[in-house]
């Protein structure tokens, strides 16, 4: 049995930069002991945007410039990548809140082996659920697994609510 983390977008922007939030801050020590802990293969996804964010369909949606590649809200959280300085994973840049490239890189990986795929980061409520409907979608047979100490959401409610869809989707919520 392999086992798979998603890291998603705990990236500087979403921790304590233009869309930071203090859940996002309290979510980072659960989060490194995760990493830390883990024993397969990791994938970390990036939100990734470029200069002209706000001419976009979702910047004109969410009219705050965040995680545009090259800058430092672009990045991990030094914690968050000081906890993956040991171990190998595969960066994902998606452009929008779920990478449809994350589920053929685990097919790609996992072949024909039985597998489980565990999610944490941010923000509940729009990336972590997107990514874990998606791969939920890709892999009926496979348990898919949110941890909800080491997410946060826009806001507690909307986390919630996102772990309450989730469970209902038949996703696993730690």
């Amino acid at each position: 049995m392999k086992h798979y983390l998603v890291v998603v977008d705990i990236q500087n922007d979403f921790v304590d930069g233009t869309l930071g939030t203090k859940e996002a801050e309290d979510i980072i020590e659960n989060a490194v002991k995760k990493i830390e802990g883990f024993d397969g293969e990791i994938f970390v996804t990036f939100d990734t945007h470029k200069e002209n964010y706000l001419e976009t369909s979702e910047g004109k949606k969410l009219p705050v410039v965040h995680c545009v590649k090259g800058t430092k809200g672009f990045e991990l959280n030094e914690k968050i990548a000081k906890a993956l300085e040991n171990k190998e994973y595969t960066s994902v840049e998606k452009p929008t809140f779920g990478s449809l490239e994350l589920p053929m890189l685990i097919k790609e990986s996992a072949g024909e082996s039985e597998f489980d795929i565990t999610l944490i980061g941010l923000c509940t409520d729009i990336c972590v659920i997107s990514n874990a409907l998606i791969l939920k979608a890709n892999f009926l047979d496979a348990e898919i697994y949110v941890d909800s100490s080491c997410c946060a959401g826009v806001s507690v409610a909307t986390h919630n609510a996102a772990l309450d869809t989730m469970r209902c989707c038949q996703i696993n919520v730690l």
